[in-house]
This record gives structure tokens, sequence and C-alpha cells, in this order.
């Protein structure tokens, strides 16, 4: 099922994605260091004979000298891509791409796509067999009906690592789950359940026989393809997977079958459930219209059809959505680390149980808030949301335990409360918390002002603002130039774009009257506001949003950060009892640094850098993140001795007094701040662990780490961010590309920085 079926795009801008930066969406990163001689040595000749000779003696020991015990393939050869059909081994690879990539973002494991060249079942069985020792498992993607049965059931028998068709399980796992909370709202138990499955390729069948092993009664289901219903005896377009779901029934139509019925489950084409027949199913009747991306039946046609049904669908802009995301990545995850030798039906049940349970705990805030309402167990919520951060724990452990108690994993684990705390500790809260800030902003869209709409990449990244659904882009520029430029970068209604030409606005005279007496004492004329409004795009569009025909703004590309903000503070200030200044935030695999301040103060005092550390240490507990503040400095609680370390020391002494709810400790170096062998030597500090939050003494060390840090790292800083002001506003560095701005403008949008 697709997380994302409602979001809209143009052709062009799909294209510019797999493209820019470099092509593709995955790459190889080495784990070890590669610096040296010696570095290289190890790595290969003559050193990596050793592990050699140790995994030939041992075979097992593959696991601890290789990435083998974390790497997955993802193995497709296209003949079934995304519901377009058969378009070939090459055509999926994008697809296979996307799958690797949501390995890596939600469970940590490594992927690499494979696309083979063949519609030869045993053609493609012999050449993923032969691939054995390379993986830790084998997750198969896109493949069409029947090859996919006789694929999987192949590789199932031959193979000792876990391999798992994702089209046919993935949806099935999470479906279960669903039906089970489903049920269990209506008083109904699996044994007694009838149930119609419309749909007989490879996710209905799968769905099918998951739900019979979990307990739902062979008879009490019927199956229906494109020639009706599936009863024993039919010899019309049948097959020995079929014939395995053929029951005894009168019923020869979708429609006869689902008279009575509790549940229908579909897996077939939009439209395919009428509202007239959801009237004849039995009370409180259960509706899983999962094809994509329009499902049999909509939930407002369900509904209204009978108001007592529970409907899920596989879209997101609907309650209950059936999201394979929820399964795949911690299912592997927990057969990898146990390092089983099958996905088999006990460790799938698990995985549906595991999320059918997460869903009726307390949903947590930061989920809840990217939704934009308060989810509890319920008609509505049924299935958990596919960004909820405690998924990788609990169904992995889930997966991880049925695996040992089936007898399929060779690498049992004795302490579970250790590997939870592990799972934990595999990814960065940042990236759950960025992605639950992108759907809050979905589900609250905002009117955003991107300050020079002529300049393309901001132009891209106003588009992708507009067409991800995060809420208007109020463009800025002359309105031919962004007209033009919106022609260019494949906007088919340019037109429809709001654009204001500050030269033309009729706004101007308002703005005016709100303007001249805010600098009136600064030595502006009336004219010379009315020129800077008319001319300045980061005044004008900060008066936009001072005057709410705005929520946020961004701006940055087309002057230094320090210009910018000079013009946008003539229009807002910070707010009352507040200072501005600015953050960046270094993102690694499993943790995220904020760096604070980069932008503004020059050389803050500690009643400032007091504040900078309350107000960022703030911003790191809403990027979920439990703050460990360190003040750096060149000296490590007074060693070397120096002039500039009083302003720390106040604020220090300033944050002791106000009982601050978050650890802190300074002055230290780096080192000391980060280092755990170096904090070691340092027993006394009240640091219980590496610092996130670095509040630099000055402007100057500060500017020039974070930027330093962003040549280096590349894609993993965000910022700056601007904290601190009255009106959500966003300044962006002028070598940012789309997705910068993008990220910044939907920070502002979502508030993050007020």
């Amino acid at each position: 099922m697709s997380e994302e079926s409602n979001v809209r795009f143009t052709e062009r801008e799909a294209l510019f994605y797999h493209n820019t930066i470099r092509p593709g969406k995955i790459e190889i990163i080495a784990s070890k260091p590669m610096a040296t001689q010696r570095d290289l040595s190890l790595a290969y000749s003559p050193g990596v004979a050793v592990p050699v000779r140790a995994i030939a003696d041992d075979p097992a020991t593959a696991y601890d000298y290789t990435a083998k015990g974390n790497l997955v393939a993802v193995i497709s050869n296209g003949t079934a891509i995304l519901g377009m059909g058969n378009l070939g081994a090459l055509a999926s690879k994008p697809v296979m791409e996307g799958k690797a990539v949501l390995f890596k973002r939600f469970a940590d494991v490594d992927s690499i796509d494979i696309e083979l060249a063949t519609e030869d079942p045993d053609a493609f069985i012999e050449a993923v067999a032969l691939m054995e020792p390379s993986f830790g498992g084998i997750n198969l993607e896109d493949i069409k009906a029947p090859e996919c049965f006789i694929i999987e059931q192949a590789l199932r028998e031959r193979l000792k690592i876990p391999v798992m068709h994702d089209d046919q399980h993935g949806t099935a796992i999470i479906s279960a789950a669903g039906l089970l909370n489903a049920c269990f709202l209506t008083g109904r138990e699996l044994k007694d359940v009838k149930v119609v499955v419309n749909g007989a390729g490879a996710a209905a069948i799968a769905c099918t026989a998951l739900i019979k092993a979990m307990g739902v009664a062979h008879q009490n289901v019927i199956m229906c393809d494109r020639s009706g219903v599936i009863y024993r005896g039919r010899e019309t377009g049948m097959d020995q997977w079929k014939s395995a779901h053929a029951v005894d029934t009168p019923a020869r139509s979708l429609e006869e079958a689902l008279k009575g019925a509790d549940i229908f489950l579909g897996l077939s084409a939009a439209g395919a459930l009428k509202p007239e027949w959801v009237m004849e199913m039995a009370p409180q009747p259960i509706i899983f219209a999962m094809a994509n991306p329009d499902p049999e039946i909509t939930p407002p046609e369900a509904k209204a059809a009978r108001p007592d049904c529970i409907v899920a669908t596989g879209r997101s802009d609907y309650p209950n959505q059936v999201n394979n995301v929820l399964g795949f990545p911690f299912i592997f995850r927990g057969a990898l680390d146990v390092r089983a030798t099958a996905i088999n039906e006990e460790m799938k049940i698990a995985a549906a149980r595991a999320i059918a349970e997460l869903a009726r705990e307390s949903v947590p805030e930061e989920v809840a808030a990217a939704y934009g309402q308060n989810h509890a167990f319920g008609l509505d919520y049924i299935i958990p949301a596919p960004f909820d951060p405690r998924l990788m724990e609990v169904v992995s452990s889930a997966v991880a335990k049925a695996a040992m108690d089936s007898g399929v994993a060779q690498k049992p684990i004795e302490d579970f409360d250790a590997y939870r705390n592990t799972l934990k500790a595999r990814l960065n809260p940042t990236t759950s918390v960025l992605t639950n800030i992108y759907a809050q902003v979905k589900a609250n869209p905002k009117r955003v002002v991107f300050a020079e709409a002529e300049n393309e990449v901001v132009l891209r990244a106003a588009i992708q603002f507009r067409d991800f659904g995060y809420g208007t882009p109020v463009l800025v520029g002359r309105t031919p130039a962004v007209l033009d430029k919106l022609v260019e970068l494949g906007v088919s209604n340019p037109e429809s774009y709001e654009i204001h030409n500050s030269t033309v606005s009729p706004l101007v005279p308002e703005m005016v009257d709100f303007l001249y007496p805010r600098l009136q004492r600064r030595g502006f004329m009336t004219r010379d506001v009315q020129r800077m409004v008319n001319n300045e795009r980061n005044v004008f569009a900060s008066l936009l949003v001072a005057l709410g025909h705005a929520d946020a703004m961004i701006s940055g590309m087309t002057r230094t950060f320090a210009q910018t903000l000079t013009e946008v503070r003539r229009v807002l200030d910070p707010k009352p009892g507040h200072l501005a200044f600015g953050i960046h935030l270094m993102v690694a695999k499993n943790y995220t640094v904020f760096l604070a301040d980069t932008t503004v103060n020059e050389r803050p005092s500690g009643e400032e850098l007091a504040k900078i550390a309350i107000e960022t240490a703030a911003v790191a507990r809403r990027m979920g993140h439990e703050p460990r503040v360190a003040f750096l400095s060149y000296s490590t609680f007074g060693n070397p001795s120096g002039r500039w370390l009083d302003p720390i020391r106040e604020a220090v002494a300033i944050l002791d007094a106000q009982d601050v709810p978050f650890e802190y400790e300074g002055e230290m170096a780096p080192d000391a701040a980060l280092n755990p062998k170096v904090m070691a030597a340092y027993p006394f500090s009240r640091l219980s662990g590496p610092a996130n939050v670095l509040i630099m003494p000055g402007l100057q060390s500060a500017n020039i780490s974070a930027k330093l840090l962003r040549e280096l790292a590349g894609n993993a800083v965000i910022g700056p961010m601007l904290i601190g002001m009255e009106k959500p506003v966003q300044i962006a560095p002028m070598t940012a590309l789309a997705p910068d701005i993008l990220t910044l403008a939907v920070l502002a949008a979502a508030g993050v920085a007020g």
C-alpha cells in the first residue's frame, strides 16, 4: 500500500527529484576508516585475508566480519510495477531503490536493489539463489502472479535466509492487524466472522491465507475474482492457488456473497463495491477497500450507506491506512537480528498482533500533533500511524521472539530489554520528528511567503510546497518573470499561483502606513519608506506576514544572512522577552547536535548565552531529544585560563539559579563535551552523556564551525533556523538547494522555531 497516494506533483518535478544532487536515491558509504595506507591494507589486501580464512573455517562468522547480517536485497523483474503492469526490469529500478531507502529510513537495514531481466521463474529462482552468500535477507517486489508464488516458495525452500514477497505478505500483515482491532471493537471473534475477499491476485491470496492461519474458518471465506465467486467445482479461470480457497457456496457474484458478510477485503479495482451491497452486510460491517490509488469504495460512500461501518483503505488522506511501511522494515529488522533462516507464519502473525496492540496504546504527543488530531484507539484509528516511532521497538521485538519460539533463530536474544534499547538507539529521533512535522503541516496548511520567487531554486521549492500539500506559497517577484519561470519549470497552470509584485501591489499604502511609524525616528521619511516597500522584497515579504496576509516567510538566497535579517528586522521584532538567534542542526545517522548561536549575536553576554541555551534546549526537545547542553570554549573548566570565560561562567550561574529542566555544563572544549573517553577525565561533570546542544561563545567561532561542518557534512546539516522572532521567519543560506528551502519553509509553517 502506498503511504502518499494523495500527493500531487508534476512529472518534471518527479524526474528532477530523482536526478538532482546525483542520479538515483542510494549510494554506498564505507563504514570503516579509509584515510591511510594502513586502513586500506586492513580493508583489502593483505589484511582482508584474515576474515576470509575465518569465514572459510566457520561460515557463521560472515555475520561478524561482513555486512551480510544487515543487508537485504530488494529484487524484482518488473512484471507488476506499482499497479502499472509489466514495464520491465529496468523500469522497476526507481521503485526498488525507493524500497531500499525505506528499509534504511525506518529500520536502519542496509539494502541494495537488484533487477533481473527475466520472466522465466526458474531463471529468476536460480539467479537469486546464487546470491545467497551476499545477503542476510531477500525482499521480493513487483512480480506478477502466479509466478510470484512459485518464486517465493522455491526460494524459501532452497535458501537459509529470510525471503518475503512484500506485495503479498506486507499487505496481509497490516490488514490482519487492522482486522484484529476492528473485530475487537465490534465484539467479533475471528473463528466466527464471515469474510468476502474481492480479488485473487498475490496480495488477496496472501491476506486470505494469513487470516485463516490466525483463526478465520476456511468455509467462512468467499473469494471472488473477475469471473465471480471462486466456488468448489468451478473450472474456468482456476489455478492451484485459487482452488486452495474454493468453498461450497450457492453464491455466484460478489453481490450475493456479501449478503450477511461481516468483512469485505478488497484488493481489486476502484468502484468494485457498490453502496447498495454494503447495506446488505451484517451489522457494523468491516470494510477494507485497499485498491490503490482509488479504493473499491470511498469511506464517505461507505459511511453514507452504513454509518455503523469501519472502513480502511490504502490512502493517507483517509483514516485507517493500510500501509506496508508499518511492517516490512521491522519484520526484516527482527529477522536479521536473530539471524533467522526464514520469515514464517508465526513471525508474520506476531508482527500483525504487535501492530494491532500498538494501536490500542496511547498515541505519542508528537504523532498526534503531526496528524492534526488526538488519535485514540477507536473506529477511525485501528491501525497505527505510519510514522509512530514505537514501531521499530515493538514490531521488531515481536518478530525476533517469534523467530526464536518457532525455532528459526540462529542467534537468540538473551536480554530483550537491552535489545529494545538497541533498537531505539538505531534511529535518530530527528528523522521521525521531521517526518511528523511535515505531516502536521499537511494537516494544517499555511500561507508561506517565498520572498525571492524569481530565483529558480526558490521557485522550485515553492512548487513542491504547494504540490506536496503543505499550504499556499505566496510568491514575491515581478509577475511576468515569475510566470515565465513557472512555465519553464513545467507548471501547467502558472496563473493559479498567488504572485505579489511589490512595485504595483495594492497593499503598498497599507504597508507604508504600518512601517512609517516604526522607522520615522530612524531617519526615514514617508517617501523613503514607500521606496523601501516597493524595492526591497524582504521588507515587502515581511510586511505580508506582519499584516496577516501570510503566516510565515522564507528568504536568503539573494542576500547574505545578515543583510536579509536587517531588512526583516525593519518590520518584525523578536518575541517579547526573547532573543533572536540561529541554530544549525547536524544530523547524523543515530544522533543530532544543535549548534547555537550561529548567525546573529556577535559576542553574547552571560544572560544572552543562558537564553540561547534555554531556547535551544526547547527546540531539541521538540525535535525528540533530551537536551544535554555544553557551553563550548577553548578552555575546559579553567584550563587554560583566559579573558573570555566570564560570560560562559555567568550563563552557567544563571541556569543554576533558575533550576532549568535539562542537563548543562561548561566551560568546556568540544572533546570534553562530545568524546566519552575525554569526558571520563572529568567525573564531576553534570553531563550524563555526550552533549547534543552546543552553545558557542561567540558568532565568529559559531559561524565558522557551522559553515565548515556544512561543507564537510553536506546534506546532514539543516539550517540555520532562526529562533525567537515574533512571526515565523526563516533565512536560508545562499548556497541552499530546493530541498533545503522546502525544509525551512515547512519548519516555518509548523512554527518549530517559534
